[in-house]
């Protein structure tokens, strides 16, 4: 018996290549091979007609579960979900079934009609464009948001996989563990900082890493170290700074690269080995693939924004945002602002796959304590949401700065900072010891620092810093540089 309607509508005026899609179905109901073909470049949405899409659908259903794909099978997939009839009915798929003799060309067909749906998809984000743009109730920033995140989606998402499955996956996991071994571990981003690198073999694409102290320890000089070891490997890195401007984070990379006082170049009392030493940072500096945003107040849907570009534009593979709690948006209170907040930066930081760093304050119950005043988890400001969202958080404490000169065994801690890792999702929380220079505000390897296991309240006597014997810690170079 016959379908009560026939599938093959009426196109209009919205591309379409319907007698390709009968093509393509009928191949994949002939050849059992054909499937793996097509299946990272079609998904059932990328048909043009309903009917189409539910055949496709128990096509991939059936090829999932690694059962024959025939007429009769598709049949009897499309009856058990009750679509049969939506689908055309069984004369129809015969109909398919003997269009085509082959599959030969099934690879090709398949990418125009993909081809075709991209364009729908571009007519439709024009539509909701045009409607949204004659909207007066919606803010334009959001309604940009919006239009943006639907242009992306079309542009990243072209010919994304579906389901991968184990035999993939695992193959994956055997290249991923040869790559770390060829790189001596080294499989993300690299913090430019022995210590560091080793414990996290790099900043991994996805992660959100959450930097936070008290004022005063140094976050900011922090992410600037983080940000010019990336840019020296050859990375691009994105900054947002919400606190400092534009001039004065490029003051403070200069500082680090050459080694001059940030004082001594806010005042100008400078030598000439000052005036050498500058005069090569900017020139280093100069070709470094560093973006600095120094937009006061960003919102998320403003940072999203310009973070698309500059990864779709300039290749971005990192970005750091110096603060979070300097962050605007519409939430009545901090809390809900905050949270909200983090919870965007991580969903962006999976969205774009890069690491995303951001610095955050901590609170005063800190200085409150007494003892150490070493930092906790629960010291996080405004929000338990910063803890459950980052994939590590990290604490900066220098005990010099709470007047704590020696440790337990009477060794110097000036220039000491202890970087606490508290939260580690995908590793081992402990701490490491580095390097930290007031006049410069840069973090420096020690020389004879010692991978910490132990528990935080443990620390090893280590020597006072020395910043003639600060070395480059990245894997294979020995030239010395003052960061």
């Amino acid at each position: 018996m016959g379908a009560k309607h026939t599938p093959i509508e009426q196109a209009g005026q919205m591309p379409q290549v319907v007698e390709l899609e009968m093509a393509v179905l009928g191949a994949l109901m002939l050849d059992r091979e054909a499937f793996a073909i097509v299946d990272a470049t079609l998904k059932p949405g990328n048909f043009y007609l309903e009917a189409h899409r539910h055949i496709y659908a128990a096509i991939s259903a059936l090829s999932e579960r690694c059962a024959p794909v025939d007429m009769l099978t598709v049949t009897e997939e499309l009856k058990k979900s009750g679509l049969l009839e939506s689908a055309g009915g069984g004369y129809y798929l015969v109909e398919l079934s003997n269009r085509v003799a082959s599959a030969a060309n099934i690879e090709y067909h398949a990418r125009i009609i993909k081809q075709r749906a991209i364009q729908r998809e571009i007519i439709f984000v024009g539509m909701a464009a045009q409607r949204s743009g004659h909207d007066d109730t919606q803010d334009v920033f959001d309604q940009l948001d919006t239009l943006e995140k639907s242009v992306y989606a079309i542009v990243h998402g072209a010919f994304q996989k579906s389901a991968t499955r184990i035999g993939s996956a695992v193959s994956g996991v055997l290249k991923a563990a040869e790559a770390a071994a060829s790189k001596k571990g080294m499989t993300g981003i690299p913090a430019g900082i022995q210590e560091v690198d080793r414990h996290t073999g790099g900043w991994q694409d996805t992660d959100l890493v959450v930097i936070a102290a008290r004022p005063g320890m140094g976050k900011t000089g922090y992410a600037i170290s983080l940000a010019i070891a990336a840019a020296k490997s050859g990375l691009p890195v994105q900054f947002f700074t919400l606190e400092m401007s534009e001039h004065q984070i490029a003051q403070r990379m200069v500082a680090q690269v050459s080694g001059t006082g940030i004082s001594g170049m806010r005042t100008g009392v400078l030598s000439d080995q000052d005036w050498a030493g500058m005069t090569s940072a900017a020139e280093a500096l100069h070709s470094m693939p560093i973006l600095i945003d120094d937009t006061a107040a960003i919102t998320l849907s403003e940072l999203r924004s310009k973070a698309r570009r500059a990864v779709s534009r300039d290749g971005v593979r990192m970005i750091v945002v110096d603060y979070l709690q300097l962050m605007g948006g519409p939430e009545k209170t901090a809390i809900e602002r905050v949270g909200n907040n983090i919870t965007g930066l991580k969903a962006l930081a999976k969205e774009l796959n890069v690491p995303i760093l951001v610095l955050s304050q901590l609170s005063r119950a800190v200085e409150a304590r007494g003892g150490s005043k070493r930092p906790q988890l629960s010291d996080l400001r405004e929000t338990g949401q910063i803890e459950q969202d980052a994939d590590i958080v990290q604490f900066l404490y220098r005990p010099e700065y709470y007047g704590i000169g020696q440790d337990e065994s009477g060794a110097s801690l000036a220039g000491v900072c202890e970087l606490i890792f508290a939260k580690y999702r995908n590793g081992a929380t402990g701490t490491v010891l580095v390097g930290f220079k007031d006049t410069t505000a840069s973090f420096y390897s020690l020389s004879e620092a010692q991978y910490l296991s132990a528990p935080e309240t443990q620390f090893p006597s280590v020597h006072p810093f020395d910043s003639n014997t600060i070395t480059d810690a990245r894997p294979n170079t020995t030239e010395q540089i003052p960061f």
